[in-house]
């Protein structure tokens, strides 16, 4: 994959994320928050972004979302194969809501 694959992906990654993000804030901004690991602050700036402001933003060459997790103990109850994984991901979501939200410092 060369330079120009990767800042493509990059892009298709961000204006994802970012129209996923307002649809979910714009459908229920609690639970979007909570789901996108994101504070009011931001919820309210992603939510009042135009088409022209998301496609300027997803064109940036840095990825804009990122992984709410850093902890082993996290990853594996998401990526595990456990026999009850129903379970698995209660006790993820449990752990990734302690973790406190993203805010516009």
């Amino acid at each position: 994959m060369n330079s120009a694959d990767i800042y493509n992906e990059i892009k298709e990654l961000n204006l994802s994320y970012l129209m996923l993000a307002q649809q979910l804030i714009r459908a229920d901004r609690e639970t979007a928050q909570y789901r996108l690991g994101i504070g009011t602050d931001i919820a309210e700036v992603i939510d009042r972004l135009t088409p022209g402001q998301v496609l300027k933003m997803a064109g940036s060459n840095m990825v804009l979302c990122r992984f709410r997790f850093d902890d082993k103990l996290l990853l594996g109850l998401l990526s595990g194969h456990e026999r009850d994984r129903g379970t698995s991901q209660t006790h993820a979501a449990i752990l990734a809501s302690a973790r406190p939200v993203e805010a516009v410092a």
